[in-house]
């Protein structure tokens, strides 16, 4: 069983560098004929608008709290013990949207069992409104307005996040990180002193999943992958809409 304190990481460095992690750039690539900047990838507001959104149905404090400590715990238990049956769409955008709908929905007796919580000292649950649940779980705004329970990585980042930047002194628990490769793009969870993600690819041997301290990750090799300020593939830091922007 794989723990979060020592996670398997077969050829970390030459798997991320050949993989296409996640979103292929389909549409948009075909319409522009080149490689999309990086301001092209910046969060944008359209059709609902991310700012309507976030003014009316934004976590209060306390249940901003509340989220990210659920969304951590719920993250960690993939990593510790696999994939649970009901995360289906097993990618690095697949991981942030299955975590906050987790994190979102009430956490019953059931639900615990089920998820190896059952006895364990947990958050205090969220308390959302019906207006902040109907808005916030399962409902990812779309490139073309629409709203639902899928959304890809980089709709995810330009429709439901607001930038933080670049410095990693900013980033808060459930924030993602964004690289971009040219014709991928991946996405990477903030978890306070370690990142997790998945690399998109699923095999009987490798579930996909990996968690790496900070330190590591700024050691590799490969230095597209390093998360800092002078990184052009690191574009940066960015939360979910719902969590206020300071």
């Amino acid at each position: 069983m794989q723990t979060l304190d020592n996670i398997s990481t077969p050829n970390p460095l030459p798997t991320l560098a050949r993989r296409h992690f996640c979103v292929q750039l389909t549409a948009l690539m075909l319409l522009a004929g080149k490689a999309i900047s990086a301001r092209a990838l910046m969060p944008q507001t359209t059709g609902l608008g991310l700012s309507s959104l976030a003014d009316r149905h934004s976590l209060s404090t306390s249940q901003a709290q509340a989220f990210r400590h659920w969304f951590q715990l719920i993250v960690k238990q993939q990593l510790n013990r696999g994939p649970t049956p009901r995360w289906e769409q097993r990618d690095c955008a697949g991981l942030v949207r299955f975590a906050c709908a987790e994190a979102l929905r009430t956490h019953d007796q059931p639900w615990r069992k089920a998820n190896g919580f059952l006895g364990k000292k947990l958050p205090p649950e969220l308390t959302l409104t019906p207006a902040q649940l109907a808005t916030l779980r399962h409902a990812w705004l779309r490139a073309d307005g629409s709203q639902g329970a899928y959304v890809s990585a980089l709709e995810l980042v330009q429709h439901n996040t607001h930038a933080v930047g670049k410095e990693l002194a900013h980033a808060e628990v459930a924030d993602v990180l964004l690289f971009d490769q040219g014709q991928a793009q991946h996405l990477m969870i903030w978890l306070g002193q370690y990142v997790a993600y998945h690399t998109g690819t699923v095999t009987p041997e490798d579930n996909g999943l990996r968690a790496y301290p900070l330190a590591t990750l700024m050691a590799w090799d490969d230095t597209r992958w390093q998360p800092h300020a002078d990184n052009p593939n690191f574009l940066g830091i960015f939360r979910l809409f719902f969590l206020r922007a300071s």
